[in-house]
């Protein structure tokens, strides 16, 4: 227990599951209150003192909703985490679906750019830390992820553009750029791809755990860095990308 957010307020995209309710715990245990946003909720409630919406990034006005509705219940916004986002299907360059391509676009990149547009006329009035989800994936490629690969490399792009455009008012933004971690939804792509006849589970998942710590990054070390990256801890960095991978990309 910490109370590095205590009195802060934060909005939360794709917060009801994975890492986005990861961090909505861990910041709630610091002292945050605020908004969690979700295209579906999640079975359990958001943390004590946090609300949820439905809203789909992809959709600006959904977005300004999302922003606004802060607002209206807490009166201000300290930090915004833009972490909801969608991972293709797996697959080769010339046979990528490009209806998957324009959705992934659509809430990877178009939705990070959206969340940070509407945010900042509320943040200009105290600073605060603005946190995009980026990933390894914004540094280097993997086979059949050129969708997901582009997107996250865009995400790279708005965090270093938007960082010089806000700074002047006291706005960081820095990106998470998490290694594979075992979300449900990260599990779920890998046994799709071994029903199609690719690695089982148990070799993917060895060959991910093969990172300098000598295992995958976990849901709680992305949630960590993201409590750091948004905390007055890190009141000298923007515009950066922090790897939490546990060394998989040494």
């Amino acid at each position: 227990m910490t109370d590095l957010l205590d009195g802060k307020v934060a909005l939360i995209t794709g917060g009801a599951r994975g890492l986005g309710r990861a961090i909505a715990d861990r910041f709630g245990q610091a002292g945050a209150r605020g908004l969690v946003a979700d295209i579906v909720p999640s079975a359990a409630p958001p943390p004590e003192g946090w609300q949820f919406e439905t809203a789909d990034v992809a959709v600006e006005a959904e977005v300004a909703r999302i922003v606004e509705r802060t607002d209206t219940l807490f009166g201000r916004l300290d930090i915004v985490v833009a972490n909801a986002g969608v991972a293709p299907r797996w697959q080769d360059t010339e046979a990528v679906d490009l209806a998957d391509w324009d959705r992934a676009l659509a809430v990877n990149v178009r939705g990070v750019m959206a969340t940070i547009k509407h945010a900042v006329p509320l943040m200009k009035q105290r600073g605060g830390s603005i946190l995009a989800m980026g990933s390894t994936n914004a540094w280097i490629g993997h086979p059949k992820q050129a969708a997901y690969t582009a997107s996250k490399h865009a995400v790279l792009g708005i965090v270093r553009a938007a960082a010089h455009d806000i700074g002047r008012y006291g706005i960081r933004v820095n990106a998470l750029c998490p290694g594979p971690v075992a979300t449900e939804a990260l599990l779920e792509r890998i046994r799709q791809r071994a029903q199609a006849g690719g690695e089982t589970m148990d070799e993917t998942l060895r060959s991910y755990g093969e990172t300098a710590l000598g295992r995958m990054p976990t849901a709680e070390d992305v949630a960590g860095a993201a409590l750091f990256l948004a905390s007055d801890l890190a009141s000298g960095v923007t515009g950066q990308l922090l790897a939490v991978d546990a060394g998989g990309t040494l």
